[in-house]
């Protein structure tokens, strides 16, 4: 069993999948701090100082100043975020679109075989049908 376990955690595949699982959170983390370090200052400042992240309708409870406060008073849509976390995806599918892209674009094309000459029985049969056609 311990052979089969081997067998299975060593496999080329699994192997990549960890691979990229573990570029995939580094990766988000590094998408999230673009997303929220510079590009949503640059939207806060285009849209006149607006904060997505504090943005919210509180549904119960006193009014509150902040998202955190209206949180703690009874249900909040926390709408900001959500256009947040909209943006970051955005960019990650921006962005691996591209690589995907590029990737393609580097695969060497593999040359196309011309296709195999035909066999001395099709070769005599064809001769023949094209006899019979002339008659």
């Amino acid at each position: 069993m311990l052979k089969e376990f081997k067998e299975f955690a060593l496999k080329g595949n699994m192997v990549d999948l960890a691979i990229g699982v573990i570029i995939g959170g580094a990766f988000g983390k590094l998408v999230d701090s673009i997303v929220n370090d510079i590009l949503m200052p640059i939207i806060g400042l285009l849209t006149g100082g607006v904060d997505f992240s504090n943005m919210y309708i509180q549904l119960a409870g006193a009014p509150a100043a902040t998202l955190a406060a209206a949180r703690a008073a009874g249900a909040t849509l926390a709408y900001g975020n959500f256009i947040t976390l909209v943006i970051n995806f955005l960019i990650i599918a921006w962005v691996l679109f591209m690589v995907v892209k590029a990737m393609n674009t580097l695969k060497r094309k593999e040359p196309v075989a011309p296709p195999p000459a035909p066999a001395k029985e099709e070769v005599l049969l064809t001769e023949i049908r094209d006899l019979l056609a002339k008659r």
